[in-house]
């Protein structure tokens, strides 16, 4: 992920349920959830162009609630070493719709979680985490039957990670439609999802029950399907299952190698290849291609932002570092996607979301706030 220094992209003045409300458990004790959230950041100097001078504030923002899994995920201390080899882990919150929703609410905006987690002392902790992070829980659901997952994530010495789930079943995996807080999914302006939620029942279709709400409440649906794929039975039914929802989302981004897993071994630098993704309902679609930057698809243009190079420590939550920078963007204004100069500025930021997370080990502890990413964008250009 990252961000590009060419002076013609920082010089555009544009960007960057049906049940009452309930308590959340967290360390076993029941408090509300409560609602979250100056004017633009000035120039810099007067005659310069500063890329904070693009970005939407996202100081009440409208709502972005975050659907699906919320986890513990085990990093090593030390990179390039096995499973079995490493001395000791790191214990970090993760999951990618909620690193979305604490990525959002860290950049200032307001955002919302909907899943489930063991009535375990990882689960108090993650409800914890949310709160700490100014993220709405009301939706947040406790299994006293099943534990919170957890994912051992090995490092390469290059910072890219693979992954051993612990979850059989975990309590994600149990959410049922009866527990979805739908007042919630109905007040957003974006419901943003993965499609691990789509893997087994009766999380499959409480999934898909919250997605029907909120197209029917007009809410905007952001997927990305964030490809996990030792957690599905076959490669053929991930793609199947993956592909099962496609075309009810206005936003989608994909990663490269998604591209190749769903069009079965195509190439993702061809643009006939992508466009064969791009379904007539879609209103945005974007392609990850982390230090090289992102592509950007819509119905009038496409193009390409360029990345930031950085010394990636553990790549664990880049992307959803990227999603979280351009949908906090999207909740101010959705008309970016109709002006390519404000989508690429929104880009702009998204990436370098991104770049800052891969600095950090875990997920969550390393997404970045608004001003981290305005200070890097600004010293990128300085």
């Amino acid at each position: 992920m990252a961000v590009s220094s060419s002076p013609a992209l920082w010089s555009s003045a544009s960007l960057l349920l049906s049940s009452p409300p309930r308590l959340c458990f967290t360390r076993r004790t029941l408090r509300p959830s409560s609602a979250f959230s100056s004017p633009p950041l000035p120039s810099i100097a007067r005659g310069k162009a500063f890329p904070g001078d693009a970005v939407l504030d996202t100081k009440e923002s409208p709502l972005v609630v975050c659907f699906g899994e919320m986890l513990i995920d085990f990093v090593p201390t030390t990179n390039g070493l096995s499973l079995a080899e490493a001395p000791a882990f790191k214990k970090a919150a993760g999951g990618a719709p909620a690193n979305v929703a604490v990525g959002i609410a860290r950049l200032g905006g307001s955002s919302a979680f909907i899943g489930k987690v063991g009535e375990d002392e990882f689960g108090y902790m993650l409800a914890d985490i949310l709160k700490e992070n100014n993220v709405n829980n009301e939706g947040m659901r406790f299994d006293p039957g099943a534990r919170t997952a957890l994912a051992f994530v090995t490092l390469r010495s290059d910072g890219e990670r693979e992954f051993m789930f612990y979850r059989n079943p975990s309590a994600d995996m149990l959410l049922q439609e009866a527990e979805l807080d739908f007042d919630l999914i109905r007040k957003a302006k974006i419901l943003h999802y993965g499609s691990i939620s789509l893997i087994t029942e009766p999380c499959k279709s409480a999934h898909i029950a919250a997605a029907k709400a909120a197209k029917e409440a007009g809410v905007v649906l952001s997927y990305d399907p964030n490809l996990r794929l030792p957690l599905w039975p076959s490669a053929k039914s991930a793609r199947e299952g993956i592909l099962s929802i496609w075309e009810t989302a206005d936003i989608i981004k994909i990663s490269e190698e998604e591209i190749s897993f769903l069009t079965e071994g195509e190439d993702p630098f061809d643009e006939t290849v992508v466009r064969k993704l791009y379904h007539p309902n879609l209103n945005l679609l974007l392609v990850t291609e982390g230090p090289d930057g992102c592509r950007y698809y819509t119905k009038e243009f496409s193009g390409r932002v360029k990345g930031m190079k950085v010394d990636a420590v553990d790549t664990t939550g880049a992307g959803d570092a990227f999603v979280a920078g351009i949908l906090s963007q999207l909740a101010v204004d959705l008309s970016l996607i109709q002006n390519e100069d404000k989508l690429r500025d929104a880009l702009l930021f998204a990436n370098a979301c991104g770049a800052l997370t891969v600095t950090g080990r875990g997920a969550i502890p390393a997404l970045p706030t608004r001003e981290a990413v305005l200070d890097v964008m600004f010293k990128s250009v300085a």
